[in-house]
């Protein structure tokens, strides 16, 4: 591997991960002293790409990348999100297992992986990559994504709806107390009784 900065071919690798697809090494030249990264990656056979108008020609995945990338601009996306979506579109062919996949087949597999990251470039590759006929076209593909969030929303609020109680219903009765229950002081009967006793003992005597 030549250094990028002085063109000497002995350099050592400090670093070394790997991402799925590629591996990512970090190197440092052992003439300059000059860091840089380099990729390996696995040469798979030659995928043919078949066009419309009957063309073929070699699967670039630097270019399907700057397709990619065009529909994603000023999105607010992670650092490394677009590299991902390339690889796991190249592997998504790859796994159809032909030597010759059809272009219209490569353009629905970018727009369904758009579609789940960000629908506003979902929309903006869409509107090339199928050419709406008219403005109803694209208001409708717009709305196909706006109906699933809306319902999901209403579904939601009903449900917290749910859970106020209504100000109509009845206030909870109270709860019982538990415990021994108060004690009631009773009159004494008897202390009359004996009180007329002792005056008439009084009298006779």
């Amino acid at each position: 591997m030549l250094c990028p900065n002085c063109g000497h071919a002995d350099s050592r690798v400090t670093d070394s991960r790997d991402t799925g697809p590629e591996t990512r090494r970090r190197r440092e030249c052992a003439d300059c002293g000059a860091r840089f990264t380099t990729y390996e990656r696995v040469q798979h056979t030659t995928l043919t790409i078949e066009k419309r108008d009957g063309r073929r020609e070699e699967f670039d995945r630097n270019k399907l990348l700057q397709s990619v990338r065009l529909a994603c601009v000023k999105r607010p996306l992670p650092t490394g999100a677009l590299d991902r979506l390339a690889d796991e579109i190249e592997e998504d062919l790859r796994r159809i297992g032909r030597a010759e996949v059809k272009a219209a087949r490569v353009g629905e597999i970018v727009i369904e992986r758009l579609r789940a990251i960000d629908p506003v470039a979902y929309i903006r590759y869409a509107s090339v990559y199928r050419d709406f006929a008219d403005l109803g076209a694209f208001i409708r593909e717009i709305q196909a994504i706006e109906t699933p969030t809306q319902t999901a929303a209403a579904a939601d609020a009903n449900e917290q709806l749910t859970l106020i109680p209504s100000e109509s219903a009845a206030p909870p009765r109270p709860r019982a107390r538990r415990g021994r229950r108060p004690s009631i002081s009773l009159p004494d009967q008897a202390t009359p009784a004996l009180s007329g006793a002792n005056g008439a003992g009084d009298a006779n005597q």
